[in-house]
């Protein structure tokens, strides 16, 4: 019976184990850690004594391949959303708050009321959207869009960062349009945000490792790739150092490894540059906290922090693009972030039992104009090997969103019959 295996046990690698399986494509998993996940997990942290996800992902309703693959998994009732679209910012410098509210539907009649706007923005401000659909491929977000006023400041900044992880002067404007076309541009329906209930681990990783466990090949951890055999374009074993594992005439190979890994690997790829760190801190409070919003996520502007979550007792910050903040110590950090989390949250004198600050230094690949033209496909020269993650070339941001739809894109080339 021909197998597909599969390197690397993060979102992209399960996704297309998933969905191999589901078309009844035996399935073998490699992963060189100790767990899978990547960087969608979730671990109990000692500091804390809870657990905590490695980063804090917010998903939007228009996710397609995300909620598919939960649905592949039975996991697709682990995501919470509210009722309705909702984005609430504060504004650390002035004190203002608003509430992005999109209406249903994908004609923006909400722009036209100005209760419902950004504030101190006006009607013309919103003509900016366009001149990001019409970016061509070597512009970024900052060379399409007017970058002074307040409606830059407060939306198009932010969402930048929080979506590619650097700031707009860098970030390609195509890959913000790919966001927008999947979600504010639908319309409310597609833009709710979604929030793992018990954490990203229960949702996108425990479940399938259950369904491949049941499968009877369950991921072979610390199983680390040392390189491929190759022969006659094609891959025929996988060296994993201490042994060999022989490719059939009939198997497939998905590499889904990290572009930090992947030249030794592959070494005719090229993959993008390396992004900036994303920085997350955790607060462990006494008791749990309730947000005056629906939504568990808040929004800052003229911060050094950009999102808050809350989880019960525990309160996440996330800090897209943290390059300057690299080599600022730790406890300095930490009560940085808490005087702005006491400020946005009005928690007054209110103090934290426990912290955890974590930098994830490869966070996400360069998502400028000149790296994200070295995405590449997922087909490759040798005719049973495919790429995925999402560094290559989605068309997304390198999201949790475009790892999956990686994952998937390169289960349906591997699952076509074998031309010998």
């Amino acid at each position: 019976m021909p197998l597909a295996h599969i390197i690397g046990a993060g979102m992209a690698g399960l996704a297309a184990a998933i969905r191999l399986h589901r078309k009844g494509v035996a399935v073998q998993v490699y992963e060189s850690a100790a767990r899978a996940g990547g960087r969608c997990r979730s671990y109990v942290d000692q500091a804390l004594g809870q657990q905590i996800d490695n980063g804090n992902h917010l998903l939007m309703s228009g996710n397609r391949s995300a909620l598919s693959y939960l649905e592949d998994i039975g996991a697709r009732d682990t995501l919470i959303s509210p009722q309705r679209a909702l984005f609430p910012f504060v504004d650390l410098k002035t004190g203002q708050r608003w509430t992005l509210a999109p209406n249903t539907g994908p004609l923006p009649w909400w722009i036209l009321q100005a209760e419902r706007r950004v504030p101190d923005t006006k009607l013309s401000d919103y003509r900016g959207a366009l001149s990001i659909f019409l970016a061509s491929a070597d512009k970024t977000v900052a060379d399409v869009l007017d970058t002074s006023g307040p409606f830059y400041h407060r939306f198009w900044e932010p969402l930048t960062l929080a979506a590619l992880n650097c700031a707009p002067e860098r970030g390609q404007a195509r890959l913000l349009r790919a966001v927008l076309a999947e979600t504010f541009a639908k319309g409310e329906q597609a833009c709710r945000p979604l929030v793992a209930r018990d954490g990203l681990g229960p949702s996108f990783v425990d479940p399938a490792l259950r369904l491949l466990e049941w499968s009877g090949r369950p991921v072979c951890f610390n199983a680390r790739l040392r390189a491929l055999v190759q022969q006659q374009r094609r891959v025929t074993a996988l060296d994993f150092g201490d042994h060999t594992v022989p490719v059939g005439p009939q198997d497939k190979v998905i590499v889904a490894l990290p572009p930090a890994r992947i030249t030794p690997i592959v070494p005719w790829i090229t993959p993008p540059g390396e992004g900036e760190p994303i920085i997350n801190a955790h607060y462990r409070l006494a008791e749990p906290i309730k947000m005056d919003s629906e939504v568990p996520v808040l929004g800052l502007i003229n911060a050094t922090a950009h999102w808050i979550f809350v989880r019960g007792n525990i309160i996440s910050l996330t800090i897209s693009a943290g390059g300057l903040l690299a080599n600022t110590p730790e406890d300095e950090l930490l009560e940085l972030f808490w005087g702005e989390v006491r400020q946005a949250l009005n928690l007054h004198n209110l103090t934290f039992e426990a912290a955890r600050l974590i930098r994830e230094k490869r966070a996400t690949f360069d998502q400028s104009p000149a790296s994200v033209a070295r995405r590449p496909k997922a087909e490759t020269r040798l005719r049973n090997l495919f790429l995925a993650g999402d560094w290559t070339d989605t068309g997304l941001p390198a999201t949790i969103e475009g790892a999956i739809r990686s994952g998937h894109k390169a289960a349906r080339l591997a699952a076509r019959p074998t031309i010998v």
